[in-house]
C-alpha cells in the first residue's frame, strides 16, 4: 500500500487543491475577523461596569450600545458568509470527486473483490461533504485563536491565565481520550453498515427465491443480526462521545464559575476591577469554546477521516488516464497471445497460456465444461478484466493502448447476466448515447431480429425497460442486449451464452446476426451453450481447466479422434459461469 500511496495521481491532487485553496483561505480570514470581533462583548462589559455605572452617563451607555450593535451585526453577517463559504467548499470537493467516485462504483468489481456495499464510496463522499459543510470544521478554524484569548486572560491577570491554561490541558486530554475510544468503534461501525447494506441488496435481488422457498424469515433474522450489530456499535460510539462531551460541558460551566470566584477574590485583594470579573469570565469561556465544539463533533471528524482514507485507497486502483494517440479502427484480426488470467483479486489462474488468432469475417465458438474459463476469456477479450500475463490485440495493438471509449466503439459484448439500465429500449440499444442516430438504433435491432418485437411494446422504442429490465421478459431482455452489442457495427462481438433464454425464433435471429457479423468483416466469439449455434461458426476453441485443449476449424476439431472423444461431450454440456 505504501507504494500505491506514493503513486497517487497528481491530477486528482490538483483538482482538490483548486477546489479547496481559495475557499479555505477565505474561511480562515472570516474566522480571524469573527474571533477579533468576539472580543467586543468582554470590552463592552468592562466599559459598562467600570466607566458607565460609576459615571451614571446615559449618553455613554447609548453610544457604547450602538457601537456594540453595529459590531454584532457585522459579526453575524460574517458568520453567515463563513457558513456559506464552507458549504460551497464542500460542494466544490464533491464536484471534484464525484466522477472519480462513480468510476470506483462502476469499475471496482473489475479490479478487486467487492465484499461490501457497492455504493459505499458514494456514502463516504457524502460523509466528507457533510463534515466540511457542517459546524465541525469551523471549530478547527477557531482553534488557532485559543492562544490569543489565553494571552488576553494572562493580560487581565496571570492567575486567570493559568486557570484557563490548566483547563485547556484537561480538554486536550479529553480530546485524545475521545479519539482513542471512538476510532475503532467508528471503523467497526462503518464495516457493519456496509455488511448490512450488502445483505439488503442481496435480499432485494433475491426476493422471488426468498418468497418461493420460505427463506424470508431466515433472511430477516440475518438482517436483524447485522442491523443490531451496527446499531450497537453506533450506540457505543455515541455513548463515548456523549460521556466526554458531557464532561467537557460541565467543566466549561465550572471554569466560568471558577473564573468569577477567582475574579471576586482578586477584586477583594484590589488586583482587579468589578468589570474585569465579567470580562474575564466571558473571555475564559470563549477560550475553551473551540475545544468543546471539537469534542462535540469528534464522531463526525472520525467518520470523515475514515471515509477519506478508504476513498484514497480505492482511488489508487484508478489512476488518471493519460491521453493516447487515437489508433485507426481495427478491421483485420484479433490475436490472443500467451494469455493467463484470473478473476479480480483471485490468485488462482482460470486461464493458462491461451494462443489463437481470428481473422476478419470469422466466428469462433468457445466450448468446455463448467469452470473451464469460458466467461473469464469473454471478459478478458472485451477488456473488462485485465490479464495476469499475455495480451489481447486488435490489429496488433494491445487493448490497453486504446482509450476506453474508442475501444468500446470496436467491441460489442453480451454478458451471461443481462444488465439493462432503467431507460428506454432505444437508449439501452444506443449504449446510453444521448446523440445516438435513430437509424443506427433501428439497424442494430433489425440485426438482432428484435425490431418487430420492439414495435409491439406499449411505446415501441421509447418503452422504459424498468430497473434491470423488469418490464421485459428474459428473452426480450437478452435480444435487446444483443442489439446493444451489435450497435454501431463493432469489429469484435463477444456473446457469452447468448441463446440461454431464447426460443427457436430467437435462436434463428441470433444465427442470422452472427452471419451478418461475418459478412461485414467483423469477428464473432460465442460462448456456446447449445450445440445448435455451432452450425454458423467457423472455428472452435475447446477449454478444459483453463487450458486450451483444441483450436481450429470446426470440422477439424470435432473430427479429431483425440481429443475428439472429449470434445463431443464437452460441446454437449458447454456452459458455466467461469
Amino acid at each position: 500500500m505504501r507504494q500505491a500511496n506514493s503513486a497517487r495521481t497528481p491530477v486528482l491532487a490538483a483538482q482538490l487543491a483548486v477546489a479547496l485553496r481559495k475557499g479555505l483561505i477565505g474561511a480562515l480570514v472570516f474566522s480571524g475577523v469573527i474571533n477579533l470581533l468576539a472580543l467586543i462583548g468582554p470590552l463592552f462589559m468592562l466599559e459598562v461596569y467600570d466607566r458607565v455605572i460609576p459615571s451614571r452617563s446615559v449618553p455613554t451607555l447609548v453610544a457604547l450600545s450602538l457601537l456594540v450593535l453595529g459590531v454584532y451585526a457585522v459579526f453575524g453577517f460574517l458568520d453567515i458568509i463563513r457558513a456559506r463559504v464552507m458549504t460551497r467548499i464542500a460542494a466544490s470537493l464533491d464536484a471534484a470527486l464525484s466522477a472519480k467516485v462513480y468510476q470506483v462504483i462502476a469499475g471496482a468489481s473489475l479490479k478487486t473483490p467487492v465484499t461490501g456495499d457497492p455504493l459505499k464510496p458514494a456514502h463516504e463522499l457524502d460523509q466528507i461533504r457533510n463534515f466540511i459543510g457542517g459546524p465541525g470544521l469551523i471549530a478547527f478554524f477557531d482553534l488557532p485563536w485559543m492562544p490569543v484569548y489565553l494571552a488576553v486572560c494572562f493580560y487581565i491577570h496571570p492567575l486567570l491565565g493559568w486557570l484557563a491554561l490548566g483547563m485547556i490541558v484537561v480538554m486536550v486530554g479529553l480530546t485524545l481520550l475521545t479519539d482513542r475510544k471512538t476510532r475503532q468503534l467508528m471503523r467497526d461501525s462503518a464495516q457493519a453498515l456496509s455488511a448490512r447494506n450488502q445483505l439488503g441488496q442481496q435480499t432485494h435481488l433475491g426476493a422471488e427465491s426468498l418468497a418461493a422457498m420460505g427463506m424470508e424469515g431466515r433472511a430477516r433474522a440475518l438482517w436483524q443480526d447485522q442491523h443490531v450489530r451496527f446499531s450497537t456499535l453506533q450506540r457505543q460510539a455515541a455513548d463515548v462521545g456523549s460521556f466526554y462531551g458531557g464532561i467537557t460541558k460541565a467543566l466549561r460551566q465550572l471554569i466560568q464559575s471558577a473564573s468569577l470566584g477567582l475574579g471576586a477574590y482578586l477584586v477583594i485583594r484590589g488586583d482587579l476591577s468589578g468589570g474585569a470579573i465579567i470580562a474575564a469570565s466571558i473571555i475564559v469561556a470563549r477560550t475553551l469554546a473551540p475545544a468543546e465544539q471539537i469534542i462535540g463533533t469528534w464522531r463526525s471528524l472520525i467518520s470523515a477521516r475514515l471515509a477519506w482514507t478508504q476513498l484514497r485507497e480505492v482511488f489508487d486502483l484508478f489512476p488518471e488516464q493519460q491521453p493516447r494517440t487515437r489508433l485507426p479502427a481495427a478491421h483485420q484480426r484479433v490475436q490472443v497471445e500467451c494469455l493467463f488470467a484470473s478473476p479480480p483479486g483471485v490468485q488462482r489462474l482460470t486461464l493458462q497460456n491461451l494462443n489463437f488468432a481470428l481473422a476478419a469475417g470469422s466466428a469462433l465458438g468457445v466450448v468446455g465444461p463448467s469452470a473451464s474459463g469460458k466467461s473469464t476469456l469473454a471478459r478478458v477479450l472485451v477488456g473488462a478484466w485485465q490479464p495476469a500475463r499475455g495480451q489481447v490485440c486488435l490489429d496488433g495493438a494491445p487493448l490497453e493502448l486504446w482509450e476506453q471509449q474508442a475501444r468500446g466503439e470496436l467491441i460489442g459484448y453480451l454478458p451471461q447476466s443481462v444488465d439493462l439500465f432503467n431507460a428506454s429500449v432505444a437508449q439501452n440499444i444506443a449504449r446510453l448515447d444521448p446523440d445516438a442516430d435513430d437509424a443506427a438504433v433501428i439497424a442494430a435491432a433489425r440485426q438482432a431480429g428484435v425490431h418487430e418485437l420492439i414495435l409491439q411494446l406499449p411505446q415501441g422504442y421509447d418503452t422504459p425497460v424498468g430497473e434491470g429490465g423488469v418490464n421485459l421478459s428474459a428473452g426480450q431482455r437478452q435480444r435487446v442486449a444483443l442489439a446493444r452489442a451489435l450497435y454501431g457495427e463493432p469489429f469484435l462481438v463477444v456473446l457469452d451464452e447468448p441463446n440461454s433464454n431464447l426460443d427457436v425464433e430467437g435462436e434463428r435471429a441470433l444465427a442470422k446476426a452472427i452471419l451478418a457479423i461475418k459478412a461485414r468483416g467483423g469477428v464473432a466469439v460465442v460462448i456456446a451453450h447449445r450445440t445448435g449455434i455451432l452450425s454458423v461458426l467457423d472455428q472452435v476453441l475447446v477449454l478444459e481447466n483453463g487450458m486450451q485443449v483444441a483450436f481450429g476449424p470446426k470440422e477439424t476439431v470435432l473430427a479429431r479422434p483425440s481429443p475428439a472423444a472429449k470434445v463431443a461431450p464437452i460441446v454437449a454440456v458447454a456452459g458455466g459461469a467461469q
